[in-house]
């Protein structure tokens, strides 16, 4: 494993988001939402995200999410992505996200 110094780490942006509005990205190759999160001052930033596998669009509604806030936007299967939505990949390759086990501000960064 490569270490990292806590600059290095300091360096990205983990915020917590609340998703504001989820919906299929019809373009994508591989089942995906677009996500609309809000960041709190960072405003509301959209994201393509693999969730199809343990998420509805409706379960994903007002979720709490650890979002990477400083990568540059990117185009994801038509939507301009502007934040990363983390998770991690489960034992059959789908990903669950990473949350909270409680209520936390919009734009908190991570500690």
């Amino acid at each position: 494993m490569n270490t990292i110094d806590w600059h290095d780490f300091e360096r990205v942006e983990l915020r917590v988001g609340t998703i504001h509005s989820a919906r299929p990205n019809v373009k994508a190759i591989k089942p995906a939402y677009v996500l609309e999160v809000d960041l709190g001052e960072l405003g509301l930033k959209t994201s393509s995200a693999q969730l199809t596998a343990h998420y509805s669009c409706d379960e994903l509604l007002g979720r709490q999410v650890l979002c990477v806030c400083n990568f540059a936007a990117k185009r994801i299967a038509g939507v301009r992505s502007e934040v990363l939505v983390t998770g991690v990949y489960d034992a059959e390759n789908r990903v669950v996200l990473a949350g909270f086990d409680k209520p936390l501000p919009n734009g908190a960064r991570l500690a």
